[in-house]
């Protein structure tokens, strides 16, 4: 009979839930990771997010009505009204209004000049929501990616088992050896 049969049991499913456990959640894990990778370098790499612009004067002359009425010059942004708009990120330190359109369009405007800083396509949101899974849909991010993240939760606490057990099999044969040299020197010796 086995010394540790409870032992076995954790070893035998761990190993059978790291190798199905990977399997199952390689893609999904896979678009986290890449995504995540991406969305660290967001505000280093300005084709992943539009870095913030600042103004020489960072006053706050203008009413959110201006915002918007410069906005509508920039044809790429699709604007007409705050209907088209998904947010609106005033930054008074700088002097600039972010308007971040529902196209995913970025203007940057001079809340004192009124001057456009900047027109970009802003991928971060996109990432984010590909990272999360809902740009798939909801169900994806409920059902796919959050059991995905459980999964590798469990495959993280298994490979820690697994990798702790050489180190636990040396101790125990140590301890043996230890046991088996001190029964056969004896009591007395």
């Amino acid at each position: 009979m086995s010394r540790h049969p409870v032992g076995k049991q954790v070893n035998k499913w761990s190993r059978k839930l790291h190798r199905w456990g990977s399997i199952l959640i390689a893609l999904p894990v896979a678009i986290v990771i890449a995504s995540g990778i991406v969305l660290q370098l967001k505000k280093d790499v300005a084709w992943v997010q539009p870095p913030t612009q600042r103004s020489s004067d960072p006053a706050l002359a203008m009413s959110f009505e201006e915002i918007l009425e410069v906005t509508r010059t920039v044809p790429e942004a699709e604007v007409e009204s705050w209907d088209d708009v998904d947010r609106l990120d005033v930054r008074p330190g700088r002097g600039v209004a972010k308007v971040r359109c529902n196209n995913r369009w970025e203007v940057q405007i001079d809340t004192n000049s009124g001057e456009v800083l900047s027109s970009t396509y802003r991928r971060s949101d996109l990432i984010e929501q590909i990272h999360d899974g809902s740009w798939f849909h909801d169900a994806a991010k409920l059902w796919i990616f959050l059991p995905s993240g459980i999964v590798l939760f469990a495959l993280w606490l298994t490979g820690m088992w697994l990798w702790l057990l050489p180190f636990r099999a040396k101790r125990n044969a140590a301890k043996r050896r230890a046991e088996f040299a001190a029964n056969r020197s004896g009591p007395g010796v």
